[in-house]
């Protein structure tokens, strides 16, 4: 029986005591073959598809939370604060309902899905909506832990990105060995970060002997990383990494050096065209933001940058029922008609 991410993998996360690991059962999402998608976009290459959205919370960022609020119990916190574009928040209150503590949650007015605030808010969080933008957020949010006793459970807590190294461990434990690409979505940049740790942790410890090349993917219009400076009013479609100042800017640079890979950016029509590709193609449904991994993928191929023969792993970092109204707004108008069996058949063309 599957134990969560702490007790998977206990040589990495360990407690002294095992009543303070909050835990939803995370972790162990599907690494989904998807050889049709690869036809379409590169038949040169072998393709997964790294299913974060089977998460309790349907994103990756449960990974993180597992760790960071069960460190807050161990330390004795009574409560959390993170501010958030909606996937963190879910995830904060999830996990704080679970340990009993309170959950404060700062979020962006206008610029969260419905379907991550509705989590936030039934799972019991105090949701707080600002009149500004994610980094304006993470700024006051940063201050009141300095100041007050809650815990920050944003990515610049180091237990987040522990935790979400496990996402690592799991793609090494099904292919054997890491893929010669991993491709995400960067937007806070913590993610990314945490993968690299991850597979530099299972090389360390002796489990793979080689790495893979990090390839990150910002918005256009959210792309600091790639730009070279803040994006002051960052904009995108894809909510989730609409980040104008990443926590973990540094870190995900780094990642991308130290890996010999790169952080890039794709237009919010290019993150559409692969967020329909990807459930049309494998029936396998994201968030816009989690299809920037795949639109990257198809520039590099355009580009010629991905070598045959290899094998790639694409991050999708959120189930697309979190944002349902970008899912409905590029589908086709469902076709409306009489209750009549001949009438169906007219508009089936049979």
């Amino acid at each position: 029986m599957w134990k969560g991410v702490i007790r998977a993998y206990p040589d990495f996360y360990h407690f002294a005591d095992e009543r303070h690991v909050v835990t939803i059962l995370e972790g162990n999402t599907p690494l989904i073959p998807a050889p049709r998608l690869a036809a379409k976009i590169n038949p040169d290459i072998s393709l997964f598809l790294k299913y974060e959205g089977l998460n309790p919370t349907a994103s990756f960022k449960d990974r993180g939370m597992t760790l960071a609020v069960s460190r807050a119990v161990e330390a004795g916190s009574r409560s959390v604060i993170c501010a958030s574009t909606g996937n963190t928040s879910a995830s904060a209150a999830a996990y704080a309902a679970r340990a009993g503590l309170k959950a404060v949650v700062v979020i962006p007015e206008g610029k969260i899905a419905l379907g991550k605030l509705a989590q936030a808010m039934i799972q019991g969080a105090v949701v707080v909506k600002i009149l500004g933008n994610f980094d304006e957020a993470l700024t006051v949010v940063r201050k009141i832990s300095d100041e007050y006793p809650v815990t920050l459970v944003n990515s610049l807590n180091p237990h987040r990105i522990d935790g979400q190294r496990s996402a690592a461990f799991e793609v090494c434990d099904v292919l054997g060995e890491p893929p010669e690409y991993h491709m995400l979505p960067v937007g806070n940049a913590g993610n990314i970060t945490a993968y690299w740790a991850g597979y530099k942790a299972y090389r360390d410890a002796g489990k793979i002997k080689t790495l893979p090349k990090m390839w990150g993917f910002q918005a256009e219009g959210a792309a600091p990383i790639v730009r070279g400076h803040v994006v002051e009013k960052p904009e995108t479609v894809a909510t989730a990494i609409r980040i104008g100042n990443p926590a973990s800017w540094k870190k995900a640079e780094a990642a991308r050096d130290e890996s010999g890979g790169l952080i890039d950016m794709v237009t919010d029509q290019e993150i559409l065209d692969a967020y329909q590709m990807v459930a049309s193609t494998e029936g396998v449904f994201c968030e816009p933001a989690s299809a920037a991994s795949l639109a990257g993928l198809v520039k590099k191929t355009r580009q010629g940058l991905v070598e045959k023969g290899s094998r790639v792993v694409c991050t999708l970092t959120g189930h697309g029922l979190k944002d349902p109204d970008n899912a409905i707004k590029v589908s086709a108008e469902p076709i409306t008609c009489e209750a009549e069996m001949k009438k169906v058949l007219n508009v089936l063309g049979f």
